[in-house]
């Protein structure tokens, strides 16, 4: 009988670990978050998750769901000795998996944190909205399919932001504009970098670009001078790189005046659209063009409000993912409060996956968004930015099509 027991009590454990989270008890909703919150990128993290705090602080403030419930925030940082780290990322994930309040996840930043990532929060059905994260692998294709292991058909795995493939198109399309024919492409390595460079490689080759040469950079790889050296002699227009500022990109610019390429034009995404790439770059990051997966809110009207609301709370000013993830915490509380039971109780966590599937039409300081069937938006926005005179201007917000 004591076996009998126990291997009783061992199966209703498993079965309890395998099904999804029953809908948590009390009267406190937290939203997990998970950013790089310190180091290099704390820069741009730290704008984000600020976003997502304002969303969180105005739904209290609104009486989320008649009053009734109050939403915590519960903050997390994925770096690791100054970087963003995939494996604290997915310890985060668990911490935040293993709390029966968490109901839903904003972030992450980087693409590969969230894919370390998405196997957990799809094995817990637990909804993630990511509004920075692009790789393409993420959502679409075998990759995406690899990712969701325990619920092959169940997307889990939200963004608000543009993918790669689209910041790779409209890259090559610019560099075509401006007669930018011959390109160099080098990239980091990591699971952003390399989506990125692989679809703008793909879009330039269409639009009639020659490809000179592709590299990869090594993980923490600090001196490019004989990668510059090979650069140079292929005499290219434009120098590509996909990545962020932290795994080489701004070293990379501030080197290329050494081999000669100082007046080459510098492309890539918004892995190093920041502050701290100018600082790093110096004088040499003139002459840089990035995309950014989401518009510039200074430039939309209906952006207004939460700049001015962001202003006053912050003291400072958003970048274009904190309108981003304020929207995503916005269709994640609305899933929540929407699967709220007429007799007060709390939703599970597949039925908030379900509601923020289901997102249509949704107004926000970034637009009317949705989502469609791979978690992806359905209002791509991308704004181009140029660094000019130390300085970094948008040259251009459009919307995807």
């Amino acid at each position: 009988m004591r076996s009998s027991s126990l291997a009783l009590a061992l199966a209703l454990l498993l079965a309890a670990c395998s099904s999804p989270a029953s809908a948590p008890a009390g009267n406190t909703v937290k939203i997990g978050m998970d950013f790089p919150l310190s180091g290099a990128e704390a820069a741009v993290g730290q704008p984000i998750a600020n976003g997502a705090i304002l969303a969180i602080e105005q739904a209290n403030a609104a009486g989320f769901a008649g009053g009734k419930f109050k939403i915590e925030a519960d903050t997390l940082d994925d770096t690791t000795q100054g970087l963003h780290d995939p494996a604290q990322g997915a310890q985060n994930a668990k911490t935040l998996i293993g709390d029966p309040a968490v109901l839903a996840i904003i972030g992450p930043y980087n693409s590969n944190v969230a894919k370390a990532e998405i196997p957990l929060t799809n094995d817990a059905q637990l909804a993630q909205l990511s509004p920075a994260a692009t790789a393409d692998s993420l959502t679409i294709g075998d990759g995406a399919k690899a990712l969701r292991q325990s619920h092959p058909d169940l997307v889990t795995f939200f963004r608000t932001c543009t993918r790669d493939s689209e910041q790779g198109a409209a890259l090559a399309h610019f560099a075509q504009t401006l007669h930018l024919w011959h390109v160099f492409i080098v990239d980091d390595n990591e699971t952003y970098g390399l989506d990125l460079a692989d679809a703008f490689a793909a879009s330039a080759k269409s639009d009639g670009l020659t490809v000179l040469g592709h590299e990869h950079l090594a993980a923490h790889q600090q001196d490019f001078k004989a990668l510059l050296t090979k650069i140079a002699a292929a005499h290219p227009d434009l120098v590509f790189f996909g990545g962020v500022t932290t795994t080489g990109g701004a070293l990379l610019r501030r080197q290329m005046p050494d081999a000669g390429l100082g007046n080459v034009p510098f492309f890539g995404g918004d892995g190093i659209a920041s502050d701290d790439f100018l600082k790093t770059a110096g004088a040499a990051a003139d002459g840089t063009y990035w995309t950014i997966a989401a518009p510039d809110v200074n430039r939309l009207g209906s952006a207004r409000e939460f700049v001015a609301a962001y202003r006053k709370r912050f003291k400072s000013e958003p970048i274009g993912y904190s309108a981003a993830a304020y929207t995503a915490t916005q269709i994640a509380l609305a899933a929540i409060a929407k699967g709220i039971g007429s007799d007060g109780t709390l939703p599970a966590r597949a039925t908030v996956v379900a509601d923020v599937a289901a997102t249509k039409g949704f107004s926000s300081p970034i637009g009317i968004v949705g989502f469609d069937a791979n978690g992806d938006t359905t209002a791509p926005v991308l704004t181009l930015q140029h660094v000019k005179a130390a300085k970094i201007e948008t040259v251009d917000v459009y919307t995807v099509k």
